[in-house]
C-alpha cells in the first residue's frame, strides 16, 4: 500500500504543464461561443464540443512530445527550418494572433469586473492586465511549479463557476445524449460550430505546451507516458467545463433574449437560476479572464524567444499585447463585436501552429524513434484539415454576414 501511494505521489508530481495549457480552452471566447451555442440550439452541438476536445487532446500531446523529445519549443523548432525573412513574417502573424488572444481575454476579465462591481470596461481591462502581470511574476520569480499551482487553482475556480448551475437545473440526459449525433440546423448552426471549434483549438496553447513540458522535465522522453496522463486529465477537466457551459445554456437559457453576449447570458442566468449561481458564473468568467491573459502573455514570450532569440523584460512583453486590447476598450468598440473579431483573427493563426507541429513530430530526423506512427500522423493531418477548414468557414460566414 505504501509503495502504491508513493508511486501515485510520484506520478502526480509529473502533472501540471497540461493544466496551464488547458486554460486556453476555457477562456472568455469559449464562454461566449459555448453559451451562445446552447442558448440558440439547445443540445444540438454537444457533439462538436466532444470532437473538439478529442482533437485538442491530440494536438496538445504532440506539442508536449516535441518539447520532451527534442528539448526545443515549437517556435524554436520552426525557427530551425525557416530562413530569416520567412521567420520574421511568421513571428509577425504570431504576434497579431497574440494580440487578438489578449483582446478576448482582457475583454472577458473586464466584463466580469463590470458584472461584479459595475466597473467601467476600460478600468476592468487595466485591472485584468495588472493581475495577469502579477501572475506572470510568480512564474518569473518563483519558477514554473508555483505558477502551475496558481493556474490550476484558477482552473478549479472556473470549473466551479460554470458547473454550479447544473446542480440547480440538471440537463436532460436523453437530450444531451441525442446531441452526440453529428448534425446541423442551417447556416447559423455551422457558424456557431465553427466558432466553438475555433475557440477550442488555440494557436498560443499549441506553441506554449512544448515549452511548458520542456521547461518542467527537460529533454526527457521517458516521461511521455506521464505526459499522456497529464494531457488526458487536463483536457477532460477543460472539456467538462466547456460542456457545462453549453448544457447550462441549453437547460436554462434557451429561448431567452439577449443571451448572445456575456452580459446577457449572466443576466439570464441570474433571472433563471438565482443570484448565487449568477455570482459564481461571473467569478468563473473573472478567473478565466485573469488566468488566460497571463497564460497568453507567457505564450507570446515563448514565441518571440523561440523564433527571434529575443527576450525582453516582462513588463514590456506585457504591454505589447495589452495596449491594443485597452485601446479597443477605450474606443468604446462593442464588446461582442470585438470578441467575434478576435476569434476570426485567431482562426488565421491556427494553420501556422498545427501544420508545422504535425510535420515536425512525424519526421524521424527530428524525433528519432519517437516520430509519430503512421496512424497518429494520419489522424493529426485529419484534425489539422478539419480545424483549418472549419475556421475558413468561420471567416467566410462572419465576413459575409
Amino acid at each position: 500500500m505504501v509503495a502504491v501511494s508513493a508511486r501515485l505521489r510520484a506520478g502526480a508530481a509529473l502533472l501540471g504543464p497540461a493544466f496551464v495549457a488547458a486554460i486556453a480552452y476555457v477562456d472568455p471566447g469559449n464562454v461566449a461561443t459555448n453559451t451562445a451555442a446552447g442558448a440558440t440550439y439547445g443540445y444540438l452541438l454537444v457533439w462538436v464540443l466532444v470532437v473538439a476536445n478529442v482533437m485538442a487532446g491530440l494536438v496538445q500531446y504532440l506539442s508536449a512530445k516535441l518539447g520532451l523529445v527534442t528539448g526545443k519549443s515549437l517556435p524554436e523548432a520552426v525557427r530551425d527550418h525557416l530562413p530569416r525573412p520567412v521567420r520574421l513574417a511568421y513571428w509577425g502573424q504570431a504576434e497579431v494572433v497574440a494580440m487578438a488572444t489578449d483582446l478576448a481575454e482582457v475583454l472577458g476579465g473586464a466584463i466580469a469586473l463590470h458584472l461584479l462591481f459595475d466597473l467601467p470596461l476600460l478600468l476592468g481591462g487595466v485591472i485584468t492586465g495588472v493581475v495577469s502581470t502579477l501572475l506572470l511574476l510568480v512564474q518569473d520569480k518563483r519558477g514554473q511549479r508555483p505558477f502551475e499551482r496558481v493556474i490550476t487553482t484558477m482552473l478549479v475556480v472556473i470549473a466551479v463557476g460554470f458547473m454550479a448551475g447544473l446542480f440547480v437545473a440538471p440537463p436532460s440526459i436523453p437530450d444531451a445524449a441525442a446531441g452526440l449525433v453529428p448534425r446541423f440546423d442551417g447556416t447559423d448552426s455551422v457558424l456557431l460550430a465553427a466558432g466553438v471549434l475555433g475557440a477550442t483549438v488555440m494557436p498560443h496553447a499549441v506553441y506554449l505546451h512544448s515549452a511548458l513540458a520542456r521547461d518542467r522535465h527537460g529533454r526527457d522522453p521517458s516521461v511521455l507516458k506521464a505526459t499522456k496522463v497529464d494531457v488526458v486529465v487536463a483536457m477532460v477537466l477543460a472539456g467538462a467545463v466547456n460542456m457545462a457551459m453549453l448544457l447550462l445554456a441549453a437547460t436554462s437559457l434557451q429561448g431567452k433574449e439577449n443571451v448572445d453576449t456575456l452580459e446577457g447570458a449572466h443576466a439570464a442566468v441570474g433571472a433563471t437560476l438565482g443570484g448565487g449561481i449568477a455570482l459564481l458564473f461571473a467569478l468563473g468568467l473573472l478567473a478565466s479572464g485573469f488566468a488566460s491573459t497571463a497564460v497568453g502573455c507567457y505564450a507570446g514570450a515563448v514565441v518571440m524567444d523561440g523564433l527571434l532569440r529575443v527576450r525582453i523584460p516582462l513588463l514590456a512583453r506585457r504591454l505589447i499585447t495589452l495596449v491594443p486590447a485597452l485601446a479597443v476598450l477605450a474606443l468604446g468598440v462593442d464588446p461582442t463585436f470585438a470578441l467575434v473579431l478576435s476569434q476570426v483573427v485567431l482562426s488565421f493563426g491556427i494553420p501556422f501552429a498545427l501544420v508545422p507541429l504535425v510535420w515536425l513530430t512525424a519526421r524521424r530526423s527530428v524525433m528519432g524513434s519517437h516520430a509519430n506512427r503512421r496512424a497518429v500522423t494520419i489522424a493529426a493531418w485529419i484534425v489539422t484539415a478539419a480545424v483549418v477548414s472549419l475556421n475558413v468557414v468561420l471567416i467566410y460566414l462572419v465576413t459575409s454576414a
